[in-house]
């Protein structure tokens, strides 16, 4: 009870005022008493509240019962983002103030006078006594009780699904603004990459190409073109390979040398392949072949880009209906290596503002994966989402994926895809670790984690028969997850 509530008690009744006896006549829980034993509450005090004044606060241990005889009463909860909110209005004429008494449990909710307020406030003793030589009002109170603790039950109830529902609505706007972002980011440069193009093809139209010059371009045009995706290579092979040819473009005075070299890798083509391009195109011209082939390259991958991610908000939304219907999808076979390295893509610009390291290890020949569930994806974008928020600035993200030969439950053999995503981050506090794939669980600011990322991981693996296991110290945190290739019968 406040400070202020505490000003306006008044001291105790000894003997009831017959102004006070004709009023709490008039409340149902004891107009039922005879004069006698209702002259057996002398000596309860009576309080007068100023609106907005505090009568009690959540979480405070109880000590009393009350009776409003005029006024209204706000009953309301504390919420995570701080907000008072309103659960229900006491009018006058009510008792409250019985169900943390009876259950020995702190006040659930805080009281507020809406207006001013008088009331009877019954303490510990008083109140049992009137449970205990008062059978009606025992029962009128009980039953009371029971009422108002539907109603306070029903409206948890509908705030907890409007809490969930809220949840759901900002996790999945957070998925959607990946591949959404991405989609805007590889438009923008994809017509960058166009009007570059155009200014390198009207610089060759004021030039006479030779036979040997047009069939060198062709070549290479055709080899951009026939790779459909990104080659998947492991971290060290693709960094070798990068820096061997921007090192021998240096050598030929190729400009933006360090910039192109990670594209043109990225389909398969090395110094001994663009050896053509620099034999037959001699001075400046060699440049801008090489940047005309970078922006052909470039506009080939971000159009898959554009691609993915719109495919990817198409999932969502296939996700989300699967998961309004519980329905199940078509049959597919996917390839586990595509699906990561397609995530990381998505995630790609979250990446380069921490200038985060990513050490990729895929597995050749990986075995694929046959399912009807869906969501997939997700896995991949919480798991790295989450070691992307970890990491500091310049951290380091480890991708290794891999076949295993194991038992199922049933007893038989199976194979398992096995994936791991570690990172350097400062891991996840020992005393949270079995709560992490709860549902809405998060340690992250208002605003900033769902709380339904790692409870979704653990839902979908589940959903592919799979499992999945972490371990975590400063410094150090492994997720690795396991699926069958096939989805047990």
């Amino acid at each position: 009870m406040s400070q202020q509530t505490q000003i306006v008690q008044s001291k105790n009744t000894e003997k009831m005022s017959e102004d006070l006896f004709a009023q709490l006549r008039t409340v149902p829980i004891l107009s039922s008493l005879k004069d006698e034993e209702l002259h057996c509450l002398n000596g309860v005090q009576e309080i007068h509240l100023e609106k907005d004044d505090i009568l009690a606060h959540q979480g405070e241990i109880a000590h009393y019962f009350w009776i409003l005889l005029e006024g209204e009463i706000r009953v309301y909860q504390t919420v995570a983002d701080g907000r008072a909110v309103t659960l229900v209005s006491i009018p006058a004429g009510n008792a409250f103030g019985e169900l943390p008494l009876l259950s020995n449990i702190p006040n659930v909710a805080g009281l507020q006078a809406t207006m001013p307020c008088h009331l009877v406030q019954f303490d510990e003793e008083q109140f049992w006594n009137l449970m205990t030589t008062c059978p009606d009002v025992r029962k009128a109170i009980l039953g009371n009780m029971a009422l108002r603790f539907q109603k306070l039950q029903s409206v948890t109830l509908q705030q907890e699904k409007m809490a969930s529902l809220g949840t759901l609505a900002a996790g999945l706007m957070h998925e959607l603004n990946n591949p959404g972002a991405a989609a805007r980011r590889a438009a923008s440069q994809l017509r960058e990459n166009l009007l570059r193009m155009h200014e390198l093809t009207a610089k060759f139209s004021r030039t006479t190409l030779n036979e040997e010059q047009k069939q060198c371009m062709y070549e290479l045009q055709e080899h951009a073109l026939a790779v459909k995706q990104p080659l998947l290579m492991n971290s060290i092979e693709q960094s070798d390979a990068e820096e061997a040819l921007a090192e021998w473009m240096e050598a030929a005075h190729i400009e933006n040398a360090w910039k192109m070299a990670p594209t043109l890798v990225s389909v398969g083509l090395d110094a001994k392949q663009l050896e053509c391009t620099r034999s037959v195109f001699p001075g400046p011209t060699f440049s801008d072949a090489l940047s005309w082939l970078d922006a052909l390259v470039s506009s080939m991958q971000l159009v898959g880009t554009v691609e993915e991610s719109i495919g990817r908000v198409s999932d969502l939304v296939h996700a989300v209906k699967s998961y309004a219907y519980e329905g199940k999808g078509q049959r597919q076979t996917v390839d586990i290596n595509n699906s990561i390295h397609a995530t990381l893509v998505i995630l790609g610009h979250k990446l380069r503002e921490k200038e985060i390291v990513v050490e990729k290890d895929f597995a050749p020949d990986l075995p694929l994966l046959h399912s009807e569930c869906t969501g997939l994806n997700q896995i991949w974008t919480n798991l790295l989402d989450n070691a992307i928020d970890a990491v500091p600035q310049h951290g380091h993200i480890g991708v290794r994926t891999w076949a295993e030969k194991t038992i199922s439950g049933t007893g038989s053999p199976r194979t398992d895809l096995c994936i791991r995503i570690n990172d350097n981050g400062s891991g996840i506090p020992l005393d949270i670790q079995t709560h992490i794939f709860d549902p809405f669980y998060t340690t992250k600011p208002v605003g900033v984690g769902t709380g339904l990322g790692l409870g979704i991981v653990h839902r979908i693996v589940e959903q592919y028969g799979g499992s999945i296991h972490f371990t975590s110290e400063p410094g150090n945190t492994d997720f690795v997850v396991h699926l069958p290739t096939e989805m047990p019968k």
